[in-house]
């Protein structure tokens, strides 16, 4: 019988990933656009398909949210009027006004953090260059939430 003595190369996937994050491809100032990928009719699909799924999810998951939320407060409501729960509202006030003077502290003098700025700037690169994707995606995402 012949025996074959075969030799496998190892690729370390983590070792990889460290070394290429995928949004830093995508992202990438000096990324190609999809324009450049792609025609504009593949573009506007994939970009509309991914809008109306993320549109889609997204209602569900708001509606869902919004009912437990208001479920909750529902419940609360009932809690203290029944006894339950006795709430200190001088406590509450209190409070309030703490985190109103910490937030007229916060904004008064502060600015964008450095690295929120340069996300942001690279997120509006990657929009201007692949502007019929991006087009997409809003419509398809304005069709998910209506549906």
């Amino acid at each position: 019988a012949g025996a074959k003595d075969d030799t496998f190369s190892v690729l370390d996937l983590a070792e990889y990933t460290k070394n290429q994050p995928w949004w830093r491809k995508i992202f990438a100032p000096n990324s190609e656009s999809s324009a450049e990928k792609y025609n504009v009719a593949t573009q506007l699909v994939l970009g509309g398909v991914t809008g109306w799924c993320t549109g889609f999810i997204f209602q569900k998951v708001g509606k869902l949210a919004a009912t437990a939320v208001g479920g909750g407060f529902f419940l609360l409501q009932i809690a203290n009027h029944t006894g339950y729960i006795k709430v200190d509202w001088n406590l509450v006030q209190r409070d309030m006004n703490k985190a109103k003077q910490q937030l007229k502290f916060h904004s008064s003098g502060s600015k964008i953090p450095p690295e929120v700025k340069s996300r942001a700037d690279e997120v509006i690169i990657f929009l201007k260059k692949n502007v019929i994707l991006t087009g997409g995606f809003a419509g398809g995402f304005l069709l998910g939430m209506a549906s």
